[in-house]
């Protein structure tokens, strides 16, 4: 029976006063409808954790056009199709479609059988294809000019019988990019949801033979990958190790200022030369990750802001120093990841049960690792260089006045952009005066005013009817919503407002203070010791987990990003508890039970934190 508390409906939700304007400038798409009011729908703080941009929502648009046409159309998932979203005041909230008639999913479950097995069969050609394909679009993305307008069309135009003239390369570069950055997510999704089936599988076949089996004793088993997500971090390091070899260590410190430090390096002569030069060959391409995850232009990469390798570099160093093994612990990850595949498979009565067993964690080790190494090439090389891309518009646009600065241009729809280059573009050949420096720069300040006023509202975890089952594999796995934490995300918290329950993602039982942090910006706050509470965190925050015992999330499942990162690196944590930023307060002290996916909060008493 269903629960009679419920969700506000998508209709009671109002926009922010003095915010209408920039919520009615969304594409029609993106509106709640009344129909809506049908449906169930969540907030996805996991990728979109703070109020969007108005040129940033490309990032939702172009990844469930993509995600929804392998689901429904390419691969065939035999129980559920795409998601659906939309946008109010800066929230993206999505919505799964089920397939629920029994002879559709009988129909879809022959055609996935015959295009997913395929992947299955043929992986490693494939995938390495897809590395092919990922690097040629980012080569592509490199290769496009910087967009500008001469005064003079250059005379190698007419004299090479050309017949272009400069303003028509604004419109083709745009497009190429959007062209690009949509093309981009359809190769994520290339084999995204294979992985996570592959692991499905696996899991639902390990809960079925063994009924007491933990959650986590099962994700134990695909422990230990290899991807490139997690180089960045063993190439900072690296640099660690290198600057202790070379001498250059005393340069590093918490409260260095990083261009005085590069400088002073260069002069040292030959060692702090060489250790520049090793830095060069990390950041290309390993710092090309940005300290988010991949869909806000304001979360920088590495390269643009080296602000979060080297805040790693000093506690790095230290270890190296001290003798201490600074490595992800992959041998012992491993190693206990093989004794569990062992021990479990001991337990199988029958050699059918075995041979199905063998084969399903094979296909789990071979196609797991995609699942984390794929975010390097997709949400990070390819979106930083995209991003860039459109600042590379938004700089020329400032030039001709049409707003103050670059970053003003992530104030506008992916339309309007268009519209405002097409303006230059007419003004350019016409010799006239653009139309865009008397329309754009009111609506940019009522949208940055906007931004601020959304960032303060209380976002609903959730909206519309209650499913009375969540079967969505995806929506289980990746964003933790499940019927039980529905449940608590309703309660009213006054059972026991001391304990916060989620899912037990890395095993460990920790006490200390907790550091609330609710954006990259404020990572700096982080110091030795502290437990990390946070929406959301990904692999491009590891050099942090040095500095913290332990993290706690809002959102997430036993599949998240952040999951499988703690497990990697061995952090004790609990992810998907529904309210932790809100429940628990800066500076509290707190218990961390990754073994049961259980939150106390120990005491009121809050410490400040530094900085």
């Amino acid at each position: 029976m269903s629960d009679p508390k419920s969700f506000p409906l998508p209709s009671s939700v109002k926009v922010v006063p003095g915010t209408e304007n920039a919520q009615a400038a969304l594409p029609y798409y993106t509106q709640f409808v009344p129909e809506d009011d049908a449906r169930f729908w969540f907030y996805n703080s996991m990728h979109f954790p703070e109020p969007m941009h108005h040129f940033d929502l490309i990032t939702a648009e172009a990844a469930y056009c993509a995600l929804g046409a392998f689901n429904t159309r390419v691969h065939v998932l035999p129980t559920t199709k795409g998601i659906d979203h939309r946008v109010i005041n800066g929230r993206v909230f999505i919505g799964g479609v089920p397939v629920t008639d029994p002879d559709e999913i009988a129909l879809r479950q022959e055609k996935f059988q015959e295009r997913a097995f395929y992947y299955y069969e043929n992986w490693e050609d494939l995938y390495a294809q897809w590395k092919d394909k990922m690097k040629a679009l980012i080569a592509d993305a490199q290769a496009l000019p910087r967009p500008e307008l001469p005064e003079w069309e250059p005379i190698e135009t007419t004299h090479s019988g050309k017949g272009i003239a400069s303003n028509h390369s604004l419109l083709d570069i745009y497009r190429q990019q959007l062209e690009g950055y949509f093309r981009m997510w359809h190769h994520h999704f290339e084999f995204l949801l294979l992985g996570y089936g592959a692991y499905l599988t696996f899991f639902d076949f390990c809960k079925r033979a063994f009924p007491e089996i933990s959650d986590q004793a099962i994700s134990r088993m695909v422990a230990g990958m290899e991807a490139e997500i997690f180089k960045p971090d063993e190439e900072v390091k690296r640099l660690a190790r290198r600057a202790v070899e070379l001498g250059v260590d005393h340069h590093f410190s918490d409260n260095m200022v990083i261009e005085d430090v590069l400088a002073a390096l260069d002069q040292l002569g030959d060692k702090g030369r060489a250790w520049l030069d090793e830095l060069e060959t990390s950041r290309n391409p390993w710092f090309n990750v940005n300290v988010g995850d991949g869909f806000y232009h304001y979360h920088r990469s590495w390269n643009d802001d080296l602000s979060m390798p080297f805040a790693a570099l000093p506690g790095y160093i230290e270890k190296v120093k001290a003798g201490e093994n600074i490595e992800r612990p992959m041998d012992r990850l491993i190693e206990e990841r093989d004794q569990l595949v062992s021990d479990y498979r001991e337990l199988l009565d029958s050699d059918e049960d075995k041979a199905t067993y063998d084969q399903l964690i094979d296909l789990a080790h071979r196609v797991f690792p995609y699942v984390e190494g794929h975010k390097f090439y997709c949400e990070h090389w390819y979106t930083n260089l995209f991003f860039n891309k459109i600042r590379e518009f938004g700089a020329l646009l400032a030039e001709n006045g049409f707003f103050a600065e670059e970053a003003d241009v992530f104030h506008l729809t992916h339309y309007e952009l268009e519209s405002a280059i097409i303006d230059l573009m007419l003004a350019w050949s016409s010799g006239s005066q653009p139309l865009g420096p008397g329309h754009w720069p009111a609506i940019v300040a009522e949208r940055k005013q906007a931004i601020n006023l959304w960032a303060d509202e209380t976002v609903p975890p959730a909206l519309g009817v209650v499913p009375d089952v969540i079967d969505d594999p995806a929506i289980v796995m990746l964003w933790g919503i499940t019927r039980d934490n529905l449940d608590s995300w309703l309660d009213d918290g006054t059972e026991n407002e001391k304990e916060l329950k989620g899912f037990a993602a890395c095993a460990g039982l920790v006490e200390g203070t907790a550091r609330v942090v609710k954006s990259v910006k404020e990572i700096g706050r982080l110091q030795q010791g502290d437990i990390l509470v946070c929406q959301v965190t990904n692999p491009t925050w590891a050099p942090i987990f040095q500095k913290i015992s332990a993290a706690v999330s809002d959102i997430g499942g036993s599949m998240s990003h952040m999951a499988i990162v703690a497990r990697e690196y061995d952090l004790p944590a609990v992810v998907g508890t529904g309210s932790a930023t809100s429940r628990i307060k800066d500076g509290q002290r707190i218990r961390v039970d990754g073994s049961r996916g259980l939150v106390t909060i120990l005491d009121d008493e809050e410490v400040p934190a530094n900085g």
